[in-house]
This record gives structure tokens, C-alpha cells and sequence, in this order.
């Protein structure tokens, strides 16, 4: 299929007077992964609720799968999964007791199977009888994106994946992320971390103060900024250097 599996047109969305969202548009290729970048109140979880269906829109359309998020919600429920900003799992379980646990909610076949491979995928089996309160941050967020996968959903939102996790953990997270896109799923990441951005994501969004001010590969926003020449040595812009010059030209001043 080479439509979108994310299509958003004008998404708005507020909170009495205050304007979260202001006419939201982009779209997300199957397969790939998005980085919806920006600063803590940029809006980004707020987009992640809406097209999760949590939230409804002030006004715009924004389908997944084919799917409009308000009028075929229970459809669009059906083929995404969310994982949050903090790891939703149980401390008192082990690792495999937890994705046995959801594989049974969902009513599949062959729970200790699915748990088994996902515990292989996320490299988690040699402490998959251990009580995930002895798990490190890292390894739970793997199991909690672990988790979201069973069923196999075609798309994944990750709110702020490596939030509170230390460089290690966050390094085992990204390879994680990697694999899902390796594997054809489709990755909507939200994150407030340039790096995280840089290193994982297909196509990269800005969003500030309610709008999409960029959107672009990394090479794409790299050349928004002239490269800088010292002692004749070229020096290439940053992601970094990138989201600072366009956030700034884009500061409502009062």
C-alpha cells in the first residue's frame, strides 16, 4: 500500500483558552519512523492522544490505517498500540508473566509462545522468570514495548520513549525502535531529545507552539542552515543548530 499510515490535515485542539494545537498537518510512510520533535507543551502528546483516539479534535481529520480516528475509532484501536512515558508494567510478575498476562487479555493462541519470541526479540529471555521490580530501566521499557506489540499492530506510538533513562538504557531502547521499523512497523515517536530524533527517525516534524514549522528528512533540515567555514574546515549544521534557528524565527512575541 503506498498510502500514509498516519494522515493528519489540520488538526486543532484546545483547552478553553488555550490553543494547543493549531492546524497540525503531516503524514507518516508505512514502514518508517517519525520523530514529532519539540519542547515539553509543544503539543506532542496531545497529538499521540488524538490519533490514539484518547482525545477528540477541535476541528481537521487524522486517519491511521485507513481509518478516521473519530469516526472508526474501535477500528483504529484495533491497529495501533500506545506505549506512554512511563513503563506500564508489573513489578510483582516476571518479564514473561507479563506479556503471558496480555496475550491472554487479547484472547490469542499460544500465549507462552508469543511471550517467548518477544522475549528472544527484545533480548529480555535470560531474565524472563525474574520479577520485573529487578529489572533495570532499560530493560523495562524493553518489556513494556514488548508488550505493545503482541497482537502485531502495524503501528506504534512512543510518547517520550526514554524518559528518566540513563545513556545505556536509552542506547538498548533505540535498538529496540530500529527493530520494529526493520521489521515493518510503523513508529510514531514523540521526543523532546535532538539525538534521539537524529539517530532514529526516517522524517523529522518540529512542532512549537501548536504548529509544524518544519518537516523534512535529517539531511532535508540540515541544509535549512548554511554550513559554516573555519580555518577552511566545513563544519555541517546540527539538528541542534537546526532546532534552534527555526524554533527562534518562529517565537510569537508578544
Amino acid at each position: 500500500m503506498t498510502t500514509p499510515a498516519i494522515h493528519v490535515r489540520g488538526l486543532h485542539k484546545s483547552y478553553k483558552d488555550l490553543h494547543v494545537l493549531r492546524g497540525v498537518d503531516f503524514d507518516v510512510a508505512r514502514g518508517s519512523i517519525f520523530a514529532l520533535l519539540g519542547s515539553n507543551g509543544a503539543g506532542k502528546t496531545t497529538a499521540v492522544r488524538i490519533l490514539a483516539t484518547l482525545l477528540k479534535p477541535d476541528g481537521g481529520t487524522a486517519g491511521v490505517n485507513g481509518f478516521d480516528v473519530v469516526t472508526h475509532a474501535d477500528d483504529v484501536r484495533s491497529v495501533i498500540s500506545l506505549t506512554g512515558q512511563f513503563a506500564a508494567v508489573d513489578e510483582i510478575l516476571s518479564g514473561r508473566e507479563n506479556l503471558v498476562l496480555v496475550a491472554r487479555l487479547r484472547h490469542l493462541k499460544n500465549p507462552g509462545k508469543i511471550a517467548d519470541d518477544l522475549l528472544r526479540r527484545f533480548s529480555l529471555t535470560d531474565a524472563a522468570t525474574r520479577k520485573v521490580a529487578t529489572y533495570s530501566g532499560g530493560m523495562r521499557r524493553r518489556l513494556d514495548i514488548a508488550m505493545s506489540l503482541i497482537g502485531n499492530p502495524p503501528v506504534i506510538f512512543l510518547d517520550e520513549p526514554t524518559t528518566g533513562l540513563d545513556p545505556e538504557a536509552r542506547l538498548e531502547v533505540w535498538a529496540a525502535v530500529k527493530d520494529l521499523a526493520a521489521s515493518g512497523t510503523t513508529v510514531l515517536l514523540t521526543t523532546q531529545y535532538l539525538d534521539e530524533a537524529e539517530q532514529l527517525a526516517d522524517r523529522i516534524a518540529i512542532l512549537h507552539e501548536g504548529r509544524i514549522i518544519v518537516n523534512g528528512t535529517l539531511a532535508e533540515l540540515k541544509r535549512l542552515l548554511p554550513p559554516a567555514e573555519v580555518e577552511y574546515v566545513e563544519k555541517q549544521p546540527t539538528l541542534e543548530d537546526v532546532f534552534l534557528a527555526v524554533v527562534g524565527s518562529h517565537t510569537e512575541r508578544p
